[in-house]
């Protein structure tokens, strides 16, 4: 280790249900859409701190326990771990969507998708062009995640593109041409190893270790 930078995430946003990663478009059908729940709203800003914090019960975090080991578990399951009934535990869990305690998301291995090229994107905007570039930046299909941070480069973003002369031509042509955008760090991943949640192998998600038999 020769050098460390850290920086605070201080607004992330989010393209909302009518955003998807490019990899990712007309999977679902409209009617498959409206089953998640979802509002529809176009975006979405999301602070790192609320003013109105969420104060977890002790059947809060046997339901948060469960869904960190199991993403995919059921209701009851969820009623089982947590000693009450699939019907509260849905009430619960469905609050707690709400608040933003717990966020529904989906991993994919991109490479597998056909996407070769993932870089982190340092922009360094005018501060009154931050929430505009923001929002714009969550909106394309070729940007994962989009957040304002604190340092010399106040907003991060990661990009997906199916190889680096794609890259090029996403950063240069339409992301260079954004207004009150001053520069831009383009960083190529070599290798990608973890995700949020998941490891990677190749072009494979690995599983975690208590799914495996």
């Amino acid at each position: 280790m020769i050098d460390i930078n850290a920086f605070a995430m201080l607004r992330q946003f989010m393209g909302g249900r009518g955003h998807y990663w490019a990899a990712l478009q007309g999977a679902l059908s409209p009617e498959q859409e409206a089953m998640l729940g979802s509002d529809g709203a176009p975006f979405a800003e999301s602070p790192v701190v609320t003013p109105d914090p969420v104060h977890l019960t002790a059947e809060d975090e046997k339901i948060l326990d469960t869904l960190a080991a199991e993403g995919r578990a059921s209701l009851v399951d969820l009623a089982t771990a947590a000693d009450s009934t699939p019907g509260r535990v849905s009430r619960r869990l469905h609050a707690l969507l709400l608040r933003r305690v717990v966020h529904i998301d989906v991993e994919t291995a991109a490479a597998a998708l056909g996407y070769h090229a993932r870089a982190n994107l340092w922009l360094r905007v005018h501060p009154s062009a931050v929430k505009n570039v923001g929002r714009t930046l969550a909106q394309q299909p070729e940007i994962a995640f989009a957040a304002a941070v604190s340092g010399p480069f106040n907003i991060h973003a990661v990009a997906h593109c199916r190889d680096l002369d794609e890259l090029f031509q996403f950063t240069t042509d339409r992301i260079g041409s954004l207004d009150g955008l001053q520069s831009m760090e383009v960083s190529p991943v070599l290798r990608h190893v973890k995700q949020a949640g998941t490891l990677l192998s190749g072009d494979r998600l690995v599983e975690p270790p208590h799914t495996r038999t």
